[in-house]
């Protein structure tokens, strides 16, 4: 025992306490000497005080931030065709040109230390609605004009009538008068007459191309 007793003294400082009774701290334990369980009790405190596990790091709180943050969506437009009578057929043509509109969608963000850990849809609102195309299909019937009528052909004039004349025989005379007028001949003529040159003998009063009518 003495032994055991000097060799501690040697590692640690020997207390004297109340009674005289003798304790040596060892390692920051205290050692009072045990006849009965001899170098065990040494041994046991020792192992006690090497085993004491450190002071655990305590575990950083994360950081949750929310936000709000807003995405616009488009909103696509749609056509439709009408029919226009004002319009011929063919005449087809776009008269309102289409647009899309505009959707914000508002969501409720979560951030995790800065990284995004979920989302809610919190709103949405149209910030401009959509503008329907629309095509004008023409229904009216084109407009054809007429052909034109194909200007009459005098008939030749007869051998013995004069060429200036067509559509009755103007004799070749001193002087042709038409038939019932004021005139004195000596030749006349029955019309309606159109004239084809020069009115020689100036059948043809009113001016309008045609004579004796």
């Amino acid at each position: 025992m003495k032994s055991w007793w000097n060799g501690l003294t040697n590692k640690g400082r020997l207390m004297t306490g109340a009674g005289g009774v003798a304790a040596l701290l060892v390692a920051g334990a205290l050692i009072a000497p045990d006849s009965s369980s001899g170098s065990a009790s040494a041994d046991t405190a020792v192992q006690r005080t090497a085993s004491a596990s450190p002071t655990p790091t305590p575990t950083p709180t994360p950081v949750v931030t929310i936000e709000k943050v807003d995405v616009s969506e488009a909103i696509p437009f749609d056509a439709v065709t009408v029919d226009d009578a004002g319009r011929d057929i063919g005449q087809d043509a776009v008269t309102t040109t289409g647009q899309d509109g505009t959707r914000v969608k508002t969501y409720e963000v979560t951030y995790t230390d800065g990284v995004e850990t979920s989302r809610s849809l919190a709103s949405e609102a149209i910030a401009s609605p959509p503008v329907q195309q629309v095509t004008s299909r023409g229904t009216r019937e084109p407009y054809v004009a007429p052909a034109p009528a194909p200007a009459p052909v005098p008939a030749p004039a007869p051998q013995g009538c004069d060429s200036n004349y067509s559509g009755a025989c103007v004799p070749v005379a001193s002087d042709v008068d038409c038939d019932g007028g004021s005139g004195n001949g000596p030749a006349y003529v029955q019309g309606p007459v159109w004239v084809e040159g020069y009115d020689i003998y100036d059948l043809d009063r009113d001016g309008d191309g045609i004579a004796c009518d």
